[in-house]
C-alpha cells in the first residue's frame, strides 16, 4: 500500500478453528453497531459517518446522546478467547517479516528491520510497484534473499498475509487501512504491528482485541515515542518512586504539518488532510498518550476511565490554502471541520489526570509536551527540565542530564542508534524483534493499542457534545487491576 487513502476490502481468510458461519455471527448488527449511525450521533466518531466522502455532520450531539452512545460501546462484550496480557511470543531463531506500505515511513523503517540481527524481510507490498521494487533492492543489498513483491492491486496485501513463511506483519499505510490489514494478518496466523493510530472506530478497536484473543496473535501499536531516551529515563525514575505518588501527566502531538499536508509529493494523495474534513477531535493521540500511560502503569494497575475534550475553530488549513494554493486546486473543494487544537483530559481509576493535545494546523514549534508530576516533583520536556524534592528546593528548574544514571538499558547498550527520530525508531524495532526471537512478552499489547487510540473517536464525540466526559472502554476486561511488567524491562539473557 502506498500513502494514498483507498477503501480496503474485508479480509476473506477465516482461521481453521473458526467457521465462516461463526465469523458472520460475530459481525451481526447489535446495539453497539447500530449506534454508529442512529441516535443522533451519525458521524460523531464512534462511526465516522461520511467516511468515504464529504464531511462529518456539523450538528452537535447532545451530551446525553453522546454519553449513551459511548456507554453502549464502552460496555465490554463477552470474551471470545483468553486474555493476551502477559502472553509471550513463540521463541524463534529468526523473525521473518512482511511489510505492507512503502511510502515515506515504510521506506525508512525497512532499513531498521534490516539492521537488526536475526531478522529477515521475506515480502514487501505496495500498490506502487516502483516503491516495492525499491524496497526489494534494499533487502538484497543487505545480503538477504530477494523478498516476494506484492503490488498487483489494492487487495494484494491479503496474499502477503497468507504466506507461510512470515511471522510478523508490519502495517504502515494510511490510517483507514490499518484495521482491515491488522485483521487480515491475525486471521492468517501472523503477529502484527501497526503504525499510529491502529484503527479509527471504537467498534474496530473491540474487534482487534477480540481477534487477538481468539487467534492468540499479538496486535501491537508500534508507538516509537515510548522508546525515546527521555521517555524511557522518566519511566524508570517514575517506577523507582523519584516523583512520589504520580498525580498528573501530559502528552501531545503539536507539529505544524500544513506545508506537508498540502504537498502531493510527501503524502501521496490527500489522505491525511482529508481526515480534517471528517473528524473534529484528536487524530493522533498515541505519541503523547502512550508514554504517559506507561509512566502511570495504565492497564497494569491503573486504567483510563473517561475523556473530556474541547477544540478550537478550524481555521488553520483553510488559511494556509488561501495563501499558498492556486485557484482550481482540488483542495478548494474541501471543508475543514478538524479543530486546529484539541485539548483532552483523561481521568484514571486511581484519580490521576492526563492532558492530551493535538495541533497540526497552526504555527508551532514541534512538541510532545511529555510531562509527569507527582507528590515529590515534576518533569517537563521541550525543553527538558526537572524539579525534584529534596534535591530541588529553590523554585528553579534543574538539569535533566544529571539523571543519566536512570537511562534504560536499551539506551545504555545502544548509545548511538541508527535511524530517524533520535534513535527511537531503531530502539522500538530492535526490542520488538528481540522479544520475538527470545520468546518474551511484548512491551505492550492489543489492550494498550486500543486504549491509546480510543481518544480518536471519543474526543470527536466529546467535542460535538460540548466537552461532555465520555467513558473509555476497559479493553482488558478487568485485567488492568493486576500489576504486570510493561516497558520498564530488565535486559534479557540472549
Amino acid at each position: 500500500m502506498n500513502d494514498d487513502a483507498r477503501p480496503a476490502p474485508e479480509p476473506q481468510g477465516i482461521p481453521p478453528h473458526s467457521g465462516a458461519a461463526d465469523e458472520a455471527k460475530r459481525q451481526d448488527p447489535s446495539r453497539r453497531s447500530v449506534l454508529w449511525t442512529t441516535a443522533g450521533v451519525a458521524g460523531a466518531g464512534i462511526g465516522l459517518g461520511a467516511l468515504g466522502g464529504g464531511t462529518a455532520s456539523a450538528a452537535g450531539a447532545s451530551a446525553p446522546e453522546a454519553v449513551a452512545a459511548a456507554e453502549a460501546v464502552a460496555a465490554a462484550p463477552a470474551r471470545q478467547g483468553r486474555t493476551m496480557a502477559g502472553v509471550p511470543f513463540e521463541r524463534r531463531s529468526t523473525v521473518r517479516v512482511g511489510i505492507i506500505g512503502l511510502g515515506n515511513r515504510g521506506d525508512s523503517m525497512i532499513d531498521l528491520f534490516l539492521a537488526v540481527p536475526g531478522v529477515q524481510v521475506k515480502a514487501v507490498c505496495d500498490t506502487v510497484r516502483d516503491k516495492a521494487e525499491k524496497a526489494a533492492k534494499k533487502v538484497t543489498a543487505a545480503g538477504q534473499p530477494a523478498p516476494a513483491i506484492y503490488a498487483k492491486d489494492e487487495h494484494d496485501y491479503e496474499n502477503l498475509c497468507k504466506r507461510g513463511d512470515i511471522d510478523f506483519v508490519y502495517v504502515v499505510t494510511p490510517w483507514e487501512l490499518h484495521f482491515p490489514m491488522a485483521k487480515a494478518a491475525m486471521l492468517n496466523g501472523k503477529h502484527v504491528g501497526v503504525e499510529c493510530p491502529i484503527a479509527m472506530r471504537l467498534e474496530e478497536l473491540w474487534q482487534l482485541v477480540d481477534l487477538s484473543e481468539r487467534t492468540r496473535r499479538h496486535c501491537m501499536q508500534l508507538e516509537n515515542c515510548c522508546y525515546g531516551k527521555n521517555e524511557m529515563r522518566v519511566l524508570r525514575m517514575a517506577h523507582a518512586g523519584l516523583f512520589g505518588e504520580l498525580q498528573h501527566g501530559a502528552g501531545a502531538y503539536n507539529h505544524d504539518l500544513r506545508e506537508l499536508m498540502f504537498d502531493p509529493d510527501y503524502y501521496e494523495g490527500p489522505w491525511r488532510r482529508l481526515w480534517h474534513t471528517r473528524l473534529r477531535g484528536d487524530l493522533y493521540p498515541n505519541h503523547g498518550f502512550g508514554p504517559v500511560a506507561n509512566y502511570m502503569d495504565v492497564n497494569r494497575g491503573d486504567r483510563a476511565v473517561s475523556i473530556s475534550s474541547v477544540g478550537t475553530t478550524p481555521l488553520g488549513l483553510a488559511a494556509y490554502r488561501e495563501e499558498h494554493m492556486e485557484p482550481g486546486d482540488p483542495s478548494w473543494k474541501e471543508s475543514y471541520i478538524g479543530a486546529d487544537r484539541t485539548i483532552s483530559l483523561v481521568q484514571t481509576a486511581r484519580g490521576r489526570v492526563i492532558r492530551l493535545e493535538h495541533d497540526v494546523s497552526s504555527p508551532h514549534p514541534y512538541s510532545r509536551i511529555n510531562s509527569l508530576g507527582g507528590t515529590r516533583g515534576v518533569f517537563e520536556d521541550y525543553p527538558e527540565r526537572i524539579y525534584l524534592e529534596p534535591t530541588n528546593t529553590d523554585h528553579q528548574w534543574d538539569d535533566f542530564k544529571k539523571y543519566a544514571e536512570w537511562d534504560h538499558w536499551l539506551w545504555k547498550e545502544h548509545a548511538n542508534p541508527p535511524g530517524g527520530h533520535g534513535g527511537m525508531d531503531y530502539m522500538m524495532v530492535f526490542r520488538l524483534m528481540q522479544c520475538m526471537r527470545l520468546g518474551l512478552v511484548p512491551d505492550f499489547d492489543v489492550y494498550d493499542a486500543a486504549t491509546w487510540t480510543a481518544p480518536v473517536p471519543l474526543s470527536h464525540l466529546s467535542i460535538k457534545a460540548k466537552g461532555a466526559p465520555l467513558p473509555i472502554p476497559d479493553f482488558t476486561r478487568g485485567e488492568w487491576k493486576k500489576a504486570r511488567p510493561g516497558m520498564d524491562s530488565e535486559k534479557p539473557a540472549e
